[in-house]
């Protein structure tokens, strides 16, 4: 397989830095903006917060930036001398990326979605509704704990600290 020069292994690895940016300081955001709704006494403002929450979630910076990250990470595997599974962190980076891409396409974005269309619906009575708390409950827990993976992965990206697989062999 063909492999990218130096000139484009660095553009390569600028994009990638910019998705993962985007990826973890646009969830960092969004954690920031529930702090938003402590006090709120309207029910459109606390409509705004959700709907904020979800446009940065879903429209430009999350998403884009996830999917940014799996599609450049894809491109070096394939295109560069990492490979896909040469590494142990590599394998690590590659299983927590494609489960947090998931996990927030099958829970962290449905609950988020599910708390902007109820305050939409009943407005500040949301903030006593059972489903709506259930809801602003998990995203916050396992949205934490997604950005505490993602950053911890940043790290081991930076310091790859298990022996490449061939070495082993």
């Amino acid at each position: 397989m063909r492999k990218l020069s130096a000139k484009g292994l660095k553009w390569l690895k600028g994009i990638h830095l910019i998705a993962a940016s985007s990826w973890i300081g646009g969830a960092i955001s969004l954690l920031s903006l529930y702090f938003l709704k402590t006090g709120v006494t309207d029910g459109s403002e606390l409509y705004g917060i959700n709907r904020s929450i979800h446009h940065v979630d879903m429209s430009i910076v999350v998403i884009p930036g996830a999917i940014g990250c799996l599609l450049t990470g894809f491109v070096y595997s394939l295109f560069s001398n990492w490979g896909f599974f040469r590494h142990r962190w590599l394998t690590f980076k590659w299983i927590v990326t494609v489960s947090a891409i998931l996990f927030g396409t099958f829970f962290l974005g449905p609950w988020e979605t599910a708390m902007m269309d109820i305050s939409g619906r009943i407005g500040i009575a949301s903030l006593h509704d059972t489903a709506y708390l259930w809801n602003q409950r998990m995203n916050l827990l396992f949205g934490s704990l997604q950005v505490t993976l993602l950053v911890a992965t940043l790290f081991i990206s930076i310091f790859k600290p298990w022996k490449s697989v061939k070495g082993q062999r």
